[in-house]
């Protein structure tokens, strides 16, 4: 007697062709009937569209949002710089590595990068490369994050004057090991931090071979990079 088919058996076999190819996402075209911003927000919107998929119309409303940028910094003692601020959607006082969205008109997510790290922690630094990439939630928001690792840090040369949420942040410079401790424990929860250091971790094992050019193009970035083909 046959054995049952697994549910997605089918699907498996059909994806056998692949399995000797580096696991990676996929680019999709679809053909957009329809486009508009539905709620226009004070950081970022809310956009409709309508798209043809498979041969069917769908509708789906998501985040429209400009992307942002993080930075692992670490000094000289592998310690990572840790900020902690009120997020008022979870109503904590979260940690987090510096971060912040990139809605400068024409700047470079580099250079944004660095305008974070001496803004919200009036740090600079020499050494700066690409440790991870990631989409926060790809079903409900089109937001891309490209998180820096910063070495050779230093004291920035002004230092800024902080409002809001920022005006009390509270700096810390923690050992990686401890972070990543922290991570696994769920003691906290931010996504930059969680795949920064874990990325940072599993870099740091590889002899930081996986990092990237810091000046690289993003081209997973919806807005910023190459069109799908």
């Amino acid at each position: 007697m046959p054995s049952p088919m697994l549910p997605n058996e089918a699907g498996a076999h059909e994806a056998g062709a692949y399995e000797d190819a580096p696991l990676s996402d996929e680019p999709a075209e679809v053909d957009i009937i329809a486009s508009e911003v539905v709620f226009e927000g004070r950081v970022w919107d809310i956009r409709r569209e309508e798209f043809s998929y498979n041969g069917h119309p769908i509708v789906r409303e998501f985040v429209d949002h400009p992307g942002a940028v993080a930075v692992l910094a670490m000094d000289e003692r592998e310690r990572v710089l840790l900020i902690k601020q009120y997020r008022h959607p979870i109503r904590h006082r979260d940690w987090e590595i510096p971060a912040g969205l990139l809605d400068e008109a024409g700047e470079l997510p580099l250079v944004a990068a660095q305008r974070e790290l001496a803004e919200e922690a009036d740090l600079e630094a020499d050494d700066w490369s690409v440790l991870a990439e990631f989409n926060t939630s790809p079903g409900g928001s089109d937001e891309a994050i490209r998180v820096y690792l910063a070495r050779g840090v230093r004291a920035a040369s002004e230092v800024f004057a902080r409002t809001e949420e920022e005006a009390d942040i509270e700096v810390r410079w923690v050992p990686l090991d401890e972070v990543v401790e922290a991570v696994l424990a769920r003691r906290v929860q931010n996504p930059s931090l969680v795949i920064g250091a874990l990325a940072a971790h599993a870099s740091r094992e590889a002899g930081w071979a996986t990092l990237g050019d810091a000046e690289s193009l993003w081209l997973r970035h919806p807005k910023l990079g190459a069109p799908a083909s």
